[in-house]
């Protein structure tokens, strides 16, 4: 695999979740990925990952920045993605301008493995909470 095609692979997979397109994602998994987020939480799947993110945001995408690539010895294609998140946490905030840094390993066309390292937590944006609901929240 060249470097171009896998990270066309990893654009199309991006820009699929990024939509909410699951299916559309899946067909660049190879059968058994690891996919790792922060704070260690690991998936097999797009489906088991998305269940467990949809209590933390409505929805959220990337802004893609850079791409960079290597080869591994054994012929896999490592590609970095990195970039800022943006979107809506499950209090309706909107945010955007979160780092990120995705990281990839590629085999036979197919992703295998996904690091994920955002700011995410550090920022605060996912307990961020609306005016509205401060005021709702708040006991004298």
């Amino acid at each position: 695999m060249n470097t171009a095609t896998a990270i066309a692979v990893v654009e199309d997979f991006l820009a699929a979740m990024g939509a909410g397109r699951i299916d559309d994602a899946t067909r660049h998994l190879a059968p058994e990925p690891e996919l790792v987020f922060p704070g260690g939480r690991r998936y097999h799947g797009l489906v088991e990952l998305t269940e467990a993110s949809a209590g933390r945001y409505r929805f959220v995408d990337k802004h893609r920045d850079s791409y960079e690539t290597l080869s591994t010895p054994d012929g896999d294609v490592v590609v970095y993605s990195i970039g800022r998140l943006f979107g809506e946490n499950a209090h309706g905030v909107r945010f955007d301008g979160v780092r990120y840094v995705d990281r990839f390993r590629l085999r036979d066309d197919r992703i295998v493995e996904q690091w994920v390292w955002n700011d995410l937590a550090e920022t605060g944006v996912l307990t961020a909470r609306t005016p509205a609901d401060l005021a709702r929240e708040w006991r004298p």
